[in-house]
């Protein structure tokens, strides 16, 4: 039996991604929420849900299907970072499950105010956290815990995706709203990295502005050193020559791990897993919400000890 499913959040551009999956598993978008109306991708998918652009009516409008007896059992959420946890509890309060995108929540308190949420409410908060269903770190983690669990890896992270005046003026460059670089752009590396290589015990802050962050992780079994960065002008000029705006790399001992592709049905897959039961929930979601918190929060110690090596490059 198909489920009933609302999205909030429908003009972002990860929404697609979830309506495909809502009609990949087979079920059926019955109504959708944004304040922006260019949402024609709607069309591919659901033309019948119902659409509106304030959440006053969108919220009569699922109190009245509930009222009919087709409640929601799903809410998908896609709105930006710092509404999620209002829209979580939105979708909780009508006895539907939550699917948000990262970041669950923007400081770890909100996790816990949520789990009490879940168990008023009786119903399930889930993650998008696709990377950990990505074949590749699948096969990653399986290799660390079978091997020597007293080595500790090194790791280098760049992720480099350049992003043009906009970016700044948009709520991804309000710190308040977004959570800054390491919540908005680092959050998926730092879930992936968290659970593959153990608990956080080290968290320095090399450096920290708008355009970009970096510092030191000590996890478990990895020494992190990790760069992020919406500046073009962090891109290498090798890169650049290539007429690419995005680096994305992790070196494990020296060594690439390679996992460019096998992105495309993710959403799809975590979907299923959810709908089996097997969602990524609120204590999943934890550890990278409290490194990048800890990272937000930090003051910047500068060029000394464990730092990546390119901020040497990005000095000259």
């Amino acid at each position: 039996m198909s489920k009933n499913f609302a999205l909030i959040g429908a003009a972002g551009y990860i929404a697609v991604r979830h309506m495909k999956a809502i009609k990949d598993t087979s079920n059926n978008l019955v109504a959708a929420l944004d304040k922006f109306d260019s949402v024609g991708i709607i069309d591919s998918y659901f033309p019948n849900a119902d659409f509106f652009t304030e959440y006053e009516r969108f919220d009569r409008h699922v109190y009245k299907l509930k009222r009919e007896g087709t409640p929601l059992d799903y809410v998908s959420i896609c709105t930006p970072n710092y509404l999620h946890d209002s829209h979580i509890r939105f979708a909780l309060r009508q006895g539907a499950d939550a699917i948000c995108e990262k970041p669950l929540v923007l400081n770890p308190w909100n996790v816990d105010a949520l789990k009490d949420y879940e168990k008023e409410t009786g119903k399930k908060v889930y993650n998008v956290l696709q990377l950990r269903l990505h074949q590749t770190i699948i096969d990653l983690k399986k290799k660390i815990e079978s091997g020597d669990p007293n080595k500790v890896y090194d790791v280098d992270l760049r992720y480099f995706t350049s992003r043009g005046k906009w970016y700044h003026y948009s709520w991804k460059g309000d710190i308040s709203k977004s959570g800054g670089i390491a919540t908005n752009i680092g959050i998926h590396f730092f879930d992936m990295l968290s659970w593959i290589f153990g608990p956080v015990q080290e968290n320095i802050v090399h450096e920290k502005d708008a355009f970009h962050a970096a510092g030191f992780l000590r996890l478990k079994q990895a020494r992190v050193r990790w760069f992020l960065s919406v500046d073009y002008n962090d891109i290498p000029n090798e890169v650049k020559a290539t007429g690419k705006r995005t680096l994305r790399t992790i070196l494990i001992d020296g060594k690439e791990l390679e996992f460019s592709e096998g992105f495309t049905e993710l959403h799809t897959e975590t979907y299923k897993n959810i709908l089996a039961g097997n969602g990524f929930g609120l204590d999943d979601a934890r550890a990278s919400i409290e490194i990048a918190h800890q990272i937000r929060n930090a003051e910047p110690i500068g060029l000394v000890g464990d730092f990546h090596p390119d901020l040497l490059n990005r000095k000259k």
